[in-house]
């Protein structure tokens, strides 16, 4: 009997272990502190009543839910986004933070969570036919301060890359007339072209579909199992689609 005892606090033990393990380790017991930006939509931005909504906010969130963690968001301009994880500011990143090999050698990286392509951006009145990045040389072209886009406009050469904080500011400059075109995801545009009244629209698609993910630090391991768990959760229960289909009306969990 006392062998079975002590065989009995063993296992315990180690399947007491064994979770601990298991559970996502978060800077605070209970949170999941989420870092974005808050100004980009329909991705992460504030409506009219100043409350903080968006696609990757309600990804985010239902993250957390199936997590049984509590969702505390912490907004931060895109150029330091990143920097803000490496320094513990909080746990993830939900910004649509485009899955590249330069990015996976600082951090980590959920499964892909959404897909979308680069799009150039013009105002309604402009009849040039953009097509590629080439068609660009020449033109000052707005973009995110540390964003893919930015990278990319500057690896085509010959373009006046100018860059910004965030969308608002270079698609207001670009309606003003002060950008000869933008550089940004096609959904972006896709949703202010229906949503508000912007002087703009949506030219040459560039490349192919490009993945995102949630962005977490390379050594969080056990955070990194429970929402690639938490993301084929919301999947399969339907979660995912009504959050993707009310902000574009399509599936965009697929390339």
């Amino acid at each position: 009997m006392f062998r079975l005892t002590l065989s009995l606090l063993a296992v315990l033990t180690i399947s007491s272990a064994a979770s601990t393990l298991a559970a996502p380790v978060t800077l605070t017991p209970g949170t999941l502190s989420i870092g974005t930006e808050g100004t980009y939509p329909p991705f992460t931005f504030k409506d009219a009543q100043g409350k903080l909504t968006g696609f990757d906010v309600d990804i985010a969130t239902a993250i957390a839910a199936k997590l049984g963690l509590k969702p505390q968001f912490v907004l931060t301009e895109f150029s330091g986004i990143i920097a803000g994880l490496q320094a513990s500011k909080y746990d993830v990143i939900v910004n649509q933070i485009g899955i590249t090999a330069e990015r996976q050698k600082a951090i980590g990286f959920s499964a892909p969570y959404a897909f979308s392509s680069p799009q150039i951006i013009v105002r309604k009145d402009n009849t040039a036919a953009y097509k590629t990045l080439a068609d660009l040389k020449g033109k000052r072209v707005g973009a995110g301060l540390g964003s893919n886009f930015e990278q990319q406009l500057r690896a085509a050469g010959g373009i006046n890359v100018v860059t910004y904080p965030g969308a608002p500011e270079y698609l207001a400059d670009l309606a003003a007339g002060r950008l000869d075109a933008a550089y940004n995801d096609r959904l972006l545009v896709g949703y202010l072209i229906k949503s508000q009244n912007l002087p703009i629209k949506g030219a040459g698609v560039i490349g192919q579909p490009e993945s995102v993910g949630i962005a977490f630090k390379k050594t969080n391991t056990t955070l990194k199992t429970a929402i690639d768990k938490a993301l084929i959760q919301i999947k399969a229960d339907g979660t995912y689609a009504k959050i993707s289909r009310q902000w574009f009306g399509q599936d965009v969990s697929k390339p």
